[in-house]
């Protein structure tokens, strides 16, 4: 089968051989193209300058070379190649999982444990890789366009959405007018998903402390990997990023985090809970049921800013916050890994505003201030 008829061209790099053989075999019966199989750090390269596929999945632990050098490397070979992490869990992992996501990998998923069925992994990384290839096949279209290469066709049905024509789309809206809150501080909402982790290490740092009545965060990541992702974001940011245990107050100074495999809910107004419910659309924590609660207890008094993620996540609740008379920022398509979150709310005209990640931080410092 040739790997114009696949849905995409993939490098797996694991030291673990049985890895290797679980997750090739995995992503063929899903109906990729494995191209090579890479043991360390060195040889992934080797097959991603030679091979050049669509999608390499990576350990991070490998002998020589490990997972972040080959990052990095990548990165400053001019490689684009989208990588979606394959790691184990605990603290050290979960910690340069959260590194590699901030440095550009595209996703993360955790490797199955002893004892667990694969057909959840197999879903998971079929999903990830997919989206993957997508965004990779999308911009091999957009340099054939401008003359830089031969253009490999993008299966119909990817979950990233294809480049609109830049003289057909509009620019970023200006701040819509909308009813006026009741003067008191909203409460800041932010939702992501896809290339979250490395939107949040450049928004975080720039939000001042105090900012609004406080934050609250859905980042779709699995359990574990979150904390690590708080501590890093609150070691550099002026606002306290708190991985959520239950029971923590909204305050303006800090920043909760939905802890992954939990829902975030709010006890009452002024502090939070976990909800252990089932996944909704596949998804815990589930950034509508967060959204619905705020809106629930504190009315048009919030803030929700959507940066990039797959699917819709968001829009549910975009919706109650419109019809309470709240506020919708979201992150252009431009600076979005993935423009699905986002994209769902801006056609579906609730956002207030569309702005490239780069512009997020003033205009939430405006809405919070007004």
């Amino acid at each position: 089968m040739s790997a114009t008829a696949t849905r995409g061209t993939v490098v797996v790099a694991d030291d673990s051989r049985l890895m290797r053989r679980v997750l090739s075999q995995t992503l063929r019966d899903s109906g990729y193209d494995v191209v090579g199989e890479a043991e360390d750090g060195d040889a992934a390269l080797q097959l991603c300058r030679s091979a050049k596929p669509d999608v390499m999945t990576l350990d991070l632990a490998m002998p020589g070379l490990d997972g972040m050098g080959v990052l990095r490397t990548l990165k400053r070979d001019g490689l684009d190649i989208p990588v979606v992490v394959v790691s184990a869990f605990s603290p050290a992992h979960g910690a340069r999982a959260v590194d590699a996501l901030a440095e550009g990998a595209f996703d993360l998923i955790e490797k199955p444990k002893v004892g667990e069925t694969l057909s959840d992994f197999g879903r998971q990384l079929d999903e990830k890789v997919f989206a993957a290839a997508g965004r990779s096949i999308s911009r091999r279209r957009v340099g054939a366009v401008n003359g830089n290469g031969t253009a490999r066709v993008r299966t119909p049905s990817a979950p990233v959405v294809p480049r609109r024509d830049p003289h057909a789309r509009a620019a970023a809206p200006a701040v819509k007018a909308s009813p006026r809150r009741t003067g008191r501080p909203p409460v800041v909402v932010i939702a992501t998903s896809t290339g979250g982790p490395r939107a949040l290490a450049q928004l975080m740092p720039q939000l001042p402390s105090p900012l609004g009545a406080g934050v609250l965060m859905v980042q779709h990541m699995p359990p574990g990997f979150t904390g690590s992702l708080a501590a890093r974001l609150d070691n550099d940011s002026p606002l306290h990023v708190v991985e959520a245990q239950g029971g923590e107050r909204i305050a303006p100074g800090t920043a909760l985090l939905a802890p992954g495999g939990s829902h975030l809910h709010l006890a009452d107004a002024k502090s939070v809970r976990l909800g252990d419910g089932d996944p909704v659309g596949g998804l815990r924590p589930r950034a509508d049921l967060t959204i619905q609660d705020v809106v629930d207890r504190h009315g048009g008094d919030v803030l929700l800013v959507v940066l990039t993620g797959m699917g819709n996540d968001g829009l549910a609740g975009a919706r109650a916050v419109k019809a309470a008379g709240g506020r919708i920022l979201v992150e252009a398509e431009e600076t979005c890994a993935v423009y699905g979150m986002p994209r769902a709310i801006a056609d579906a005209g609730l956002a207030d505003a569309v702005l490239p990640l780069h512009d997020l931080p003033a205009a939430i410092v405006e809405e919070v201030s007004r």
